[in-house]
C-alpha cells in the first residue's frame, strides 16, 4: 500500500501560508514526506482531483484519494487521517 500526501498551494495564500509549519511538524512527528505542490503549475492536478480552493491537502492510497482537506487543516486531524493508512 503506497501512501502519498500532496499538499496544494498559491504563492500569497494565506491559509497556505498558515498550513506549511503544521506539514513541517506532521512530517516529523510520522516521518513522511509530504509533496508541496503550486497548484497554479500543476494544472492538470486540478481537473485530476478537483481541486477548487488552496491548501488543499490530498491523502493518496494506490494513487486513489482517500483523504481530502480544503483550507486549513490542525495537526491533530491530519496525523490521524494519515495514520490511518501508515
Amino acid at each position: 500500500m503506497a501512501v502519498k500526501i500532496l499538499c496544494y498551494y498559491q504563492e500569497g495564500c494565506m491559509g497556505c501560508i498558515e498550513q506549511e509549519p503544521i506539514n513541517r511538524e506532521v512530517e516529523g512527528a510520522l516521518g513522511v514526506v509530504i509533496e508541496e505542490r503550486d497548484a497554479l503549475t500543476h494544472t492538470d492536478d486540478i481537473g485530476a482531483y478537483g481541486l477548487k480552493v488552496t491548501p488543499t491537502v490530498l491523502v493518496l492510497v494506490d494513487d486513489e484519494v482517500r483523504e481530502r482537506f480544503e483550507g486549513v487543516v490542525h495537526r491533530e486531524a491530519l496525523e490521524e487521517a494519515i495514520k490511518k493508512y501508515l
